[in-house]
């Protein structure tokens, strides 16, 4: 009785737990290699492998036992949510923000200068008439708040995001006080660049 828990309920949720936890970790780590943030990923590599190496043991030992195989799978989706989830917490890096407006972008324009957004204004010429391309690069950490303030004075506009993976220093304002503290410590930089 007591090997049918262990074998039936057990080993299964462990199985379960340790794919999580190994591709959660993959997730992250191929998430800071896009990011250039080149010393953390290695040391995240290592216990990624380490865990998923004591997951695939036990099924190895088990290949009899299709209801591992269940567990197993279930752990690599579970794990790719959670280490998706945990990446747009972390919110790490730069993105780039470009807003195309045809109505009248003066406020949202002093609204975003006014939160200290550095921004670039160009007229532009689209298929319907005149409009206005606001370029911004911002921490991704920002970027509800400058959704927000497009919501409220230009909610008709169109806007993209795009991730940068570097970006020159002196090019971001940014108030240090709200500045995350992955930014200061873990985003490697290219010098001479």
């Amino acid at each position: 009785m007591q090997y049918d828990i262990y074998a039936w309920i057990l080993l299964p949720m462990l199985i379960f737990f340790a794919r999580v936890c190994d591709v959660t970790l993959g997730t992250i780590r191929i998430i800071f290699i896009s990011k250039g943030i080149k010393h953390l990923a290695p040391l995240i590599g290592f216990f990624e492998i380490l865990i998923w190496l004591l997951a695939i043991s036990q099924i190895m030992q088990n290949l009899n036992n299709p209801f591992y195989y269940i567990f197993y799978a279930g752990g690599f989706g579970c794990g790719t949510f959670v280490g998706i989830i945990i990446d747009e917490k972390l919110s790490i890096g730069s993105v780039a923000i470009r807003i195309i407006t045809r109505k009248d972008a003066t406020k949202l324009v002093k609204a975003l200068n006014d939160k200290d957004f550095g921004l670039t204004l160009v007229d532009a010429e689209s298929y319907k008439g005149k409009v206005k391309i606001i370029f911004s690069v911002i921490k991704r950490h920002q970027i509800i708040d400058v959704v927000t303030l497009l919501r409220k004075y230009n909610p008709t506009s169109f806007y993209s995001i795009e991730d940068i993976r570097f970006v020159s220093e002196n090019s971001l304002t940014y108030n240090k006080s709200k500045f995350n503290i992955f930014h200061d410590g873990l985003l490697s930089r290219r010098k001479g660049k």
